[in-house]
């Protein structure tokens, strides 16, 4: 189990429904501490380095560069580097564990860095999200994804804010989950790709200046670029 961070009086909230969590309480309390920690979840290796699988990596990248950090360093199953953000440092993770192993780092850097899990962010593909749409929850269930799954067994909780980058479902009857997420991306999606993994660091960005509730009013609902009239 983790242990209790400056937020642990809110955390009962969290474990209930969406429906019931005051989201802007939240933002409030989570805004006194120093620390964000953004953890993309993904396998490492060249043979994964563009599939759908690890997305979130390639949030982390775009994010990374565009704050020019410095070069990852080794450190609790990952690769770690740390920029300075509104006078927030700014954790980014990228788990060498492979996917179902993601939540050993998730429980290191929380027990080195004493946050609590609001201050974290997951970024994670979503087979239940259409390709190029974004979703951001507050908490929740890990929905089948095995990187999410390891996580909240790792640290005994469910309370992570987590950021969703919708890969589709397979389009032919009979797909393969596993083999869809292991995949790369389409012809038709790939020039889109740049551009949903942008956005991404800057719904990352969003999150760090405005706080949950007005990053999810922003993006939550957005229609994903291929569903996007033509020219718009």
């Amino acid at each position: 189990m983790i242990q209790s961070g400056p937020l642990s009086r809110i955390m009962h909230w969290l474990r209930r429904d969406d429906a019931e969590i005051d989201v802007e309480e939240v933002d409030d309390m989570y805004a006194r501490a120093t620390t964000r920690i953004i953890v993309g979840l993904g396998n490492p290796g060249q043979k994964y380095a563009h599939t759908r699988h690890n997305a979130g990596w390639m949030v982390i990248d775009e994010f990374a560069s565009r704050h020019n950090a410095p070069a990852a360093k080794k450190r609790f199953h990952a690769e770690i580097t740390e920029v300075t953000w509104q006078g927030y440092k700014v954790v980014l993770a990228k788990p060498q564990t492979f996917m179902n192993d993601s939540g050993i780092t998730v429980r290191e850097l929380l027990s080195w860095y004493k946050v609590s899990p609001q201050d974290v962010m997951l970024v994670v593909d979503e087979l239940d999200i259409p390709f190029g749409r974004l979703r951001l929850r507050p908490n929740g269930s890990a929905g089948g994804h095995n990187g999410l799954k390891s996580v909240f067994r790792e640290t005994g909780s469910t309370d992570f804010p987590r950021l969703r980058v919708g890969i589709g479902r397979p389009r032919h009857a009979g797909g393969q989950a596993i083999g869809h997420v292991l995949s790369t991306f389409s012809t038709e999606e790939s020039p889109f790709v740049p551009k949903v993994v942008a956005t991404a660091a800057d719904t990352l960005e969003m999150w760090l200046n405005d706080g949950l509730l007005a990053t999810m009013n922003a993006i939550n609902g957005v229609p994903s670029l291929l569903e996007e009239p033509t020219g718009a």
